[in-house]
């Protein structure tokens, strides 16, 4: 397929930012709702946190459950994990931390974001697959 190859399941280009929109919509709503469930207290941005491991998880689970459904990859995908997760106020927490003297729990933070959000990757990926064996 190149490029300028539209797939067979591939929606229009309306609907597709359609579909983008409305996911990017709910998944935004649903970030500011973490962020009233857990605010920043000083210590760890956990709400940053939340969205983005359980992003990450929700991510690889629906690209690889739904590889062969282009609506759906866009709807839940590129709309609504998109717009839920946020690395771009993951850099600002940590700049927020380093400015303010905190270098070790900026480190932790970021290690900890990293390197679960490739875990929680990964494990959603082989939940997607348990039982293609």
């Amino acid at each position: 397929m190149t490029t300028t190859t539209a797939r067979r399941d591939s929606p229009g280009h309306g609907l597709a930012v359609a579909l983008v929109l409305l996911g990017g919509f709910v998944g935004t709503l649903a970030r500011y709702g973490v962020s009233l469930l857990l605010p920043v207290t000083g210590g760890w941005p956990l709400g940053t946190l939340a969205v983005n491991l359980t992003g990450a998880f929700a991510l690889a689970w629906l690209v690889t459950r739904f590889a062969d459904d282009a609506r759906l990859r866009l709807l839940l995908g590129t709309g609504v994990v998109s717009g839920y997760t946020t690395y771009s106020t993951l850099a600002v927490e940590l700049e927020r931390l380093l400015a303010d003297g905190r270098a070790v729990t900026a480190v932790s933070y970021a290690v900890v974001s990293l390197v679960g959000g490739i875990g929680a990757a990964v494990l959603g990926h082989r939940l997607a697959t348990r039982g293609e064996r």
